[in-house]
């Protein structure tokens, strides 16, 4: 009798434990729904912002007020722009949505969505650095269109000056997105990754 008591109250111990590791294991990963939350209102909200600031930047030519011939030239390079930033957006949506749809409550679910994260901001400095190099390329066709004759005087010095002008350019543009991500989404994803090692490690 007293051996089957011994044997009744292992099991009642080995049955608490397994309740206090999965107690611990949903502690863990409610805890990591506040960033989750904050990084979709994040997302939200940029996503809004974006589309606004494309909406802004089809009227550029009316607003700088450029000449006509340069018209075409800026509605070419603004569509292959929206291009690139329509299937950016798109992304940006698919895992805006999946986020909701499927429930953060696992290990794997939570897994999914850092990986899926990481991914959207590498998109999003592509998507930066793409932008950049097409406004670039209009701003040089600009001056060629519109100041073509006077280019053809320019001296060595000044087209090294403009070199290094836009590798300028294009170096703080890096630099601003690294720190935009790293402001926006570099912390909330970082405590993810905190909960999902923590998980591991249990």
């Amino acid at each position: 009798m007293a051996m089957n008591f011994d044997e009744l109250k292992n099991d009642w111990n080995k049955l608490d434990a397994g309740q206090s590791d999965i107690s611990t294991e949903m502690l863990s990963i409610k805890a990591a729904q506040t960033p989750v939350d904050k990084i979709r209102s994040k997302m939200k909200h940029e996503f809004k912002y974006q589309l606004l600031g494309l909406l802004v930047l089809a009227f550029t030519p009316r607003i700088f007020g450029l000449n006509p011939e340069i018209k075409p030239v800026f509605v070419a390079f603004y569509s292959v722009g929206c291009g690139f930033t329509a299937y950016y957006f798109a992304r940006f949506y698919i895992f805006y949505k999946s986020s909701y749809d499927m429930s953060l409550d696992t290990r794997k679910n939570l897994l999914w969505f850092y990986y899926e994260m990481k991914i959207n901001i590498e998109l999003y400095k592509s998507l930066t650095y793409i932008l950049g190099f097409i406004s670039l390329s209009f701003f040089s066709t600009y001056m060629f269109v519109t100041k073509g004759s006077s280019l053809l005087s320019i001296t060595k010095y000044s087209m090294v000056s403009i070199i290094v002008f836009c590798f300028f350019g294009i170096l703080i543009m890096g630099l601003i997105t690294e720190l935009w991500v790293k402001v926006c989404y570099g912390k909330q994803v970082a405590k993810i990754k905190e909960v999902l090692d923590k998980l591991d490690d249990e």
